[in-house]
């Protein structure tokens, strides 16, 4: 229900970005390609993959997407909005904010077979209000984004903050929500809230790091919503349901819908459905809290890979446990990092779900290439990547891993096609990253890693 800072360390910084060296060995080889930037790029519709995974094991999922918060605590019953749902816009939102948020609610319709419209009446089921990204950490410092219920303004959440009245537990059925979303964040972070924040606010409330293939994954990996979350609503607001629910009623009636909305997963076999501990989660929150020191910081990672291997588990808990490990290392012990960022990359390979987990564990290993002078090596790394990141609609792993293809290009003496990777690396940053320093910023990252 909350989308924290500490995971724009994953979403922005790990996931899209190298390590950069001191300041004085950087280079801004953008700032030489041209002295306009190119337009912004943006994506069409999206394309989502269909669920994959067993209706037995995704049922799992759904009940304890509906029935835990992220903190842990029972949902004692289900709550939802009575349709159609009307959203409204409130605040200094952006253009692209607008733009993102039609194609969201055009996407809720047609795949999720939810009744959900754009309203500019003074009063609607969901707000999203656009705050200043200052004001919002002001208050709450660890937030990006977040969703409470019963109220509509920042103004009634300031007043009510530390009230029960905010508490998603002691709700009966959702009349009003508000989502709050920082004004002046890069187009794609603000996107990447309306993703995850909209569809908990209308719909589950938990994320859960064992899923490979969702938004509902504090990994925050995938930024739109993907087959799976289009299902997962689907099912929330399937006739069969209705408020006021517990779980064991809601399962009850799980296997009739999942068999009517995904007919293909009948058939497959279930894997374990293997709950994550909170020692793990601990452990991986304590890596990503950019405000803890860094030997903290490393030694939680370093606990997370542990537990990992303990609990036998694989996949996304056990990639991503390593790829912050990686992280946590470059540019101190970057044997170790490269190391973790292959045991990553194998983690990642075992499902196709996890392309785009793939596809961010190659931005880190073109940075290893090139610092190799093996361009032959970046390419064979980043230009299948290339295509995940961008049916996934993350501009931030797709700028960055078009940047390392023009260093490459370079390398090999392609100028031309060097030149046309660089300019599209700097439209799709414009959209990944903000501001044209940003944008500058990051290409001047991954120029750094080119041998000298």
């Amino acid at each position: 229900m909350t989308r924290l800072r500490r995971l724009a360390w994953v979403g922005a910084t790990i996931l899209a970005a190298c390590s950069p060296g001191p300041s004085d060995r950087m280079v801004s080889r953008a700032v030489t390609i041209s002295e306009a930037m190119p337009p912004m790029r943006s994506f069409g519709v999206l394309q989502p993959v269909p669920a994959q995974r067993s209706n037995a094991e995704m049922m799992e999922d759904f009940l304890d997407l509906s029935f835990r918060l992220e903190s842990g605590r029972v949902v004692p019953r289900m709550t939802r909005f009575e349709q159609p749902i009307s959203v409204r816009v409130t605040g200094a939102a952006p253009p692209t904010m607008i733009s993102d948020l039609r194609a969201l609610i055009g996407r809720l319709n047609d795949e999720a077979g939810i009744d959900i419209f754009l309203t500019s009446a003074p009063q609607a089921a969901v707000t999203i209000e656009a705050i200043p990204m200052a004001e919002l950490r002001r208050a709450v410092p660890r937030a990006a984004c977040f969703v409470v219920p019963r109220i509509s303004s920042w103004e009634e959440f300031k007043v009510l903050r530390r009230t029960p009245q905010l508490d998603w537990t002691t709700l009966e059925r959702r009349d009003r929500a508000v989502v709050f979303i920082p004004a002046d964040a890069a187009p794609q972070e603000i996107r990447d809230c309306l993703h995850e924040e909209l569809a908990q606010a209308i719909g589950p409330l938990n994320d859960l790091y064992r899923l490979p293939d969702s938004v509902f994954n504090d990994d925050n990996i995938h930024g739109v919503l993907t087959g799976f979350d289009m299902l997962m609503l689907r099912a929330y607001y399937a006739p069969e349901l209705r408020n006021g629910m517990t779980r064991g009623e809601v399962a009850a009636r799980l296997p009739a819908i999942f068999a009517r909305l995904n007919p293909a997963g009948e058939g497959r076999p279930a894997r374990p459905v293997n709950d994550t501990s909170r020692d793990w989660i601990e452990a991986i929150e304590t890596a990503l809290n950019m405000s803890a020191p860094p030997v903290q910081r490393r030694e939680a990672a370093s606990r997370a890979m542990a537990l990992s291997q303990a609990f036998g588990w694989s996949g996304a808990r056990y990639g991503f446990a390593h790829y912050a490990y990686g992280r946590l290392h470059m540019g101190l012990d970057n044997e170790l990092a490269l190391n973790a960022f292959l045991q990553a990359q194998r983690a990642f390979r075992e499902d196709p779900a996890m392309r785009i987990h793939e596809a961010t564990v190659a931005v880190q290993l073109a940075a290893f290439a090139l610092r190799a002078n093996d361009p032959e090596r970046v390419l064979s790394l980043v230009d299948p990547a290339i295509p995940v990141a961008e049916a996934h609609q993350n501009a931030a792993v797709l700028s960055k891993l078009l940047a390392f293809r023009a260093e490459a290009l370079d390398l090999l003496g392609d100028a031309g096609a060097a030149q046309s990777a660089r300019l599209d690396s700097l439209g799709w940053g414009r959209y990944a990253f903000g501001p044209e320093h940003e944008v500058r910023a990051r290409l001047s990252e991954v120029a750094w890693h080119r041998p000298r």
